[in-house]
């Protein structure tokens, strides 16, 4: 069956400025992600590709604009499935703030029973999402080929929660993944299992130096993981 190649979007304003974004209209790329958007043609130069699908949020968009622009008969299609979490009244608050709340403990050590006060739950968010790669990896197939390889731009809680579902984890050790912005995982599905080839890949290994914590990085104090993705290396 077909491989999938998830994208996390570039950095954004709102990675940077350690708010939780959400559905927030208006939150584009920093300079930082910019570039990163930039790389992803080359990176990605020898992958044949079938198709993108989008999540239809600006960041999103313009993390792929870039790829589109190297390949423009490249079909794109959007997929509010693949959109971020509707994280509801968290929406647009700072991460520093929200770690307070005492929803947040449950995010971290139970999600699958993690509701978001005017939003959605966890288990909701990743039921949608699985069910969008099922149908458009099915679709993918049936149009290309066994052999195709396409790509979905989409957001840090929901490429974890695919991982999750990919390598038959509950969704309460999803937090255990990270993935930085304009990362790359690839997940090659088969008739029996899904096999995941590449997760959170950067080709920098600079995140990996140690450094001063901050609440804008992924691991925060405790083991905590940062809701929406946080804003990875600097």
């Amino acid at each position: 069956m077909a491989t999938l190649i998830l994208v996390r979007h570039g950095r954004s304003t709102a990675n940077t400025a350690g708010l939780l974004a959400g559905w927030t209209p208006g939150v584009a790329l920093d300079e930082r992600g910019t570039e990163q958007a930039a790389a992803l043609p080359g990176r990605l130069a020898g992958v044949p590709l079938a198709a993108a699908v989008t999540s239809p949020l600006q960041r999103c968009r313009e993390t792929l604009a870039p790829l589109l622009a190297a390949r423009p008969h490249l079909p794109l299609h959007t997929d509010e499935r693949i959109g971020e979490c509707h994280y509801g009244d968290w929406s647009g608050r700072k991460l520093s703030e929200l770690s307070e709340e005492p929803l947040m403990k449950i995010v971290q050590q139970h999600p699958s029973a993690a509701a978001f006060p005017g939003g959605e739950s966890l288990r909701a968010m990743q039921a949608r999402a699985v069910e969008a790669v099922r149908e458009w990896n099915a679709r993918i197939e049936e149009e290309h080929g066994s052999d195709a390889v396409f790509l979905m731009c989409s957001h840090g809680d929901i490429i974890k929660s695919l991982v999750a579902d990919a390598l038959g984890m509950h969704l309460d050790l999803f937090q255990r993944i990270h993935v930085d912005p304009c990362s790359v995982t690839a997940v090659r599905y088969t008739p029996t299992r899904p096999f995941v080839f590449r997760l959170g890949d950067t080709g920098d290994f600079g995140s990996l130096v140690p450094r001063p914590a901050a609440p804008d990085k992924a691991v925060e104090d405790g083991g905590n993981a940062v809701v929406g993705g946080g804003a990875g290396a600097a």
